[in-house]
């Protein structure tokens, strides 16, 4: 019977080579793997991406959702597909970072890709629903001390920066927190604003529009600054938490050893894509900080958030079984 890596890796391995000397890149269709399901923010921030990539290639361009394992079912498939720049995924500080921390036997090497270019990162906001009496981090931390049960709280998926923060914060704070992993942001959030959990260290991106609407309470911003939209919202910094102010962020990757001349097309092709006003504005609008770089630029971005996450992980004191 083949094995379970066979069978993810056989609609990569069918397509053929591109023949790179008979035309400009690409002549056949592109394949952009999501390793999450469709929805959450690696989907939108796929699917701005791919639309603009198929009007400027005249190639079709197929966005595929290989969601499960915290992303490691879709980065898998990318990692063992031919190097012929045909499939593509788009990766995060998850795939291609914590989870080499995370996971023993991981059966990808997050080291083990061709860089292409960053595309955006995310700020992370603390969110609780409207139901809820915490209108500060401190309201929530003695919310959670005075209660028998303790909190709960959300994550996009077990190991990613949402589940790293959030234990990060309930041991610091000595918290009785118990995790719920969900596949992905999306359904997380909709059961914070059910009431379902307490609290999660969501990004900004996967949140603001509930945020907006009334159905979650934003306690605190990361970063350096107040968020423009969110001005009376203090940061997690001015409120002594400095430590969950970290962002998340989404960049593209192929297989090893894909030709350099591709790395650099998809890369133009991309920084065309994110410089396009409605483009940008969209993705601006819906929470994210449009960034690319160069392909050596992000290769050695990748190489440091490798390290950078891999500190988190042993501070969160989580750990994974794959």
């Amino acid at each position: 019977m083949p094995s379970r890596r066979a069978l993810l890796a056989l609609p990569f391995g069918l397509a053929a080579p591109v023949a790179h000397a008979q035309g400009a890149w690409p002549q056949r269709p592109v394949r952009l793997v999501v390793p999450f399901p469709p929805g959450g923010t690696t989907d939108v921030l796929a699917r701005a991406i791919a639309q603009k990539w198929q009007e400027g290639w005249g190639q079709q361009v197929v966005v595929d959702n290989r969601g499960g394992g915290g992303g490691v079912i879709g980065t898998e498939a990318v990692f063992r597909a031919p190097p012929d720049g045909l499939t593509l995924v788009l990766g995060n500080n998850q795939t291609h970072g914590t989870n080499g921390a995370l996971i023993p036997g991981l059966p990808y090497d997050p080291a083990g890709f061709a860089a292409i270019t960053l595309v955006a990162k995310a700020p992370h906001a603390l969110v609780v629903p409207a139901s809820s009496p915490a209108r500060s981090v401190a309201e929530l931390v003695a919310l959670g001390r005075q209660s028998p049960r303790g909190l709960s709280y959300a994550s996009s998926s077990a190991g990613s920066a949402s589940h790293l923060m959030s234990e990060t914060f309930a041991r610091r704070s000595g918290l009785n927190a118990t995790h719920v992993p969900y596949r992905g942001a999306a359904p997380a959030a909709m059961d914070l604003v059910a009431g379902t959990v307490d609290f999660m260290m969501a990004t900004w991106a996967s949140v603001s529009a509930l945020a907006a609407d009334g159905r979650l309470r934003v306690l605190g911003v990361g970063g350096d600054a107040r968020f423009p939209d969110l001005p009376a919202v203090p940061t997690l910094r001015e409120q002594g938490y400095d430590y969950l102010s970290g962002d998340s962020w989404f960049g593209l990757f192929a297989p090893l050893n894909t030709p350099p001349a591709v790395l650099e097309a998809v890369n133009a092709a991309t920084v065309a894509a994110l410089a396009d006003a409605t483009v940008r504005g969209r993705l601006e609008a819906a929470g994210f900080r449009v960034e690319t770089m160069t392909v050596p630029d992000f290769a050695r971005f990748h190489q440091a958030e490798v390290g950078r996450w891999a500190a988190l992980v042993r501070e969160s004191g989580v750990t994974l079984t794959q």
